[in-house]
C-alpha cells in the first residue's frame, strides 16, 4: 500500500433540511457576525431569505454578499475581502455553487490575515489561519465544500488555484431541498463534473490511495444510478440526496488524489467562452479518456461496474472501451451539447486553446499519459 495523507473537512452533515439549522452550527463556532457569500442568483430564487431570518432570529448579524460571478476575477475576491474587513465580520457561510464557495474560502483566510492573495497562489502557501468557516452546496458538482481549493481567474482568461488546508471548511452541510430547484441541463453539466472528479481521481498520477479510491468508486455508484433520475425528475428528494452525497465523496476523493487533464483542457473554454466549468468537463471527457486509454485501460475498465449496475466486460481492453462508450452514452442521456462546434467555438481558436491548456501543468502532471502541446490540440479536434 502506497503512504498517504487524507484530509478533509472537520464535520459533514447530509440531512434533508439541515440548512435550517445553520444558527445552531453558527452559534457552535461562536460567530456573532456572519457573512453569507451568494451570488445573485441565489438571491432572486429567495433560497437564502429564510436562512438570514432565521440566522438573525438567534441574535446573530447577517451580512449577506451576493456579487459572486461564474469564474470568479481576482478582482471580486479582493472587493469582497474589503467588504468583510469594514462589517467586521468573524465568520463566513459560503452558500451556492462552486464559486461562491471558494470565494467564501478566501474570505475566511484573507479577512484577518496581512498576507497577499498574490503570495497564497500554488500548493500550501497559506500562512495563519482563518475565519470559522461553514458551506452549504446548492450544486451537486464542484464538491468545493470539502476541498482545500479556491480557483480564481487571474488575468484575462487563466485560472489559477489556492490550494492549502486552511480552506478547509469547519462544517459541511449537505441539504438535498437546496438542489430541487436546479434546471435541467444544470443538473447535468454539475453532475458530470463530479463524475469526472472520481474518474480523474481513481486514474491520477500522483497521490492515488486506496481511500480516495474508495471514495471514487462509490460516487461514481451513487450519482451513475441516479443522474439520469435527477436530470429527468428534478423533484425526486432521493436522487437529490444520492447526487450530493455523490459530489461530496467524488470532493474528498480528488482533494487528495488530484484531478488532471480533462480539467486541464476545461478550463481554457470557461476562461476563454465562460462555458460553465462542468460543461466544460463534459465537452472534452470521452476525447480525454480514449488518450488516455492506452496506459489507464486497466483503471478504466476497474471503473465500469461501478457506473454501469454491476456490468463487467471480460479483458481491460474491451472493459476500457465500455467505460468510455457508457459515459459517452451517458452525456447523451442527459442531453448535454457534445461539440465545441456547438458552443459556437471558431475552429481556428483550437490551438490557442490548446497553448493555454498547456499553462495548467499543475493539473497535467497527474494525468496518467503525459499530454503535449500537439496531444491538446488532437484533443480539442476531436471534441471539436
Amino acid at each position: 500500500m502506497n503512504p498517504f495523507e487524507f484530509i478533509t473537512a472537520n464535520k459533514v452533515i447530509c440531512e434533508v433540511g439541515a440548512a435550517h439549522k445553520l444558527a445552531q452550527y453558527c452559534q457552535e463556532l461562536e460567530i456573532s457576525r456572519l457573512m453569507l457569500v451568494t451570488d445573485s442568483g441565489i438571491v432572486q430564487t429567495g433560497m437564502a431569505d429564510p436562512l438570514v431570518a432565521e440566522i438573525e432570529k438567534a441574535g446573530i448579524s447577517v451580512f449577506l454578499y451576493s456579487d459572486v460571478e461564474a469564474d470568479p476575477p481576482e478582482s471580486l475576491v479582493l472587493a469582497s475581502v474589503e467588504v468583510a474587513k469594514s462589517e467586521k465580520i468573524d465568520g463566513v457561510v459560503g452558500l451556492g455553487g462552486g464559486s461562491s464557495m471558494d470565494v467564501a474560502k478566501l474570505i475566511a483566510v484573507l479577512a484577518t490575515s496581512e498576507q497577499p492573495l498574490a503570495e497564497m497562489y500554488g500548493i500550501g502557501n497559506i500562512r495563519g489561519g482563518r475565519l470559522p468557516l461553514i458551506q452549504v452546496p446548492t450544486t451537486a458538482g464542484t464538491g468545493s465544500e470539502v476541498t482545500p481549493t479556491s480557483i480564481i481567474t487571474t488575468g484575462a482568461t487563466t485560472k489559477t488555484g489556492v490550494i492549502s488546508k486552511q480552506l478547509l471548511p469547519d462544517i459541511a452541510i449537505l441539504d438535498a431541498e437546496l438542489t430541487v430547484g436546479l434546471p435541467p441541463h444544470v443538473t447535468a453539466a454539475t453532475g458530470i463534473d463530479a463524475m469526472v472528479h472520481a474518474i480523474e481521481a481513481f486514474t491520477t498520477r500522483h497521490k492515488k490511495n486506496v481511500y480516495s479510491d474508495m471514495l471514487a468508486r462509490q460516487a461514481l455508484v451513487l450519482m451513475s444510478a441516479n443522474i439520469s433520475e435527477a436530470v429527468h425528475n428534478g423533484g425526486n428528494l432521493e436522487a437529490r440526496s444520492n447526487m450530493l452525497l455523490g459530489a461530496m465523496m467524488a470532493g474528498q476523493s480528488f482533494a487528495n488524489a488530484p484531478v488532471a487533464a480533462v480539467h486541464a483542457l476545461a478550463y481554457p473554454l470557461g476562461g476563454h467562452y465562460h462555458i460553465p466549468h462542468g460543461l466544460s468537463n463534459s465537452l472534452v471527457l470521452p476525447h480525454v479518456l480514449r488518450f488516455n486509454a492506452s496506459t489507464a485501460s486497466v483503471l478504466y475498465a476497474e471503473l465500469l461496474p461501478f457506473v454501469s449496475h454491476g456490468r463487467s466486460v471480460a479483458g481491460s481492453s474491451a472493459g476500457c472501451d465500455a467505460f468510455i462508450d457508457h459515459m459517452d452514452q451517458l452525456i447523451d442521456d442527459v442531453n448535454l451539447p457534445k461539440t465545441l462546434r456547438e458552443m459556437k467555438i471558431a475552429e481556428e481558436d483550437l490551438p490557442m486553446l490548446a497553448d493555454d491548456a498547456m499553462l495548467q501543468q499543475r493539473l497535467l502532471v497527474n494525468n496518467p499519459r503525459e499530454v503535449s502541446r500537439d496531444d491538446a490540440l488532437a484533443i480539442y479536434r476531436a471534441a471539436y
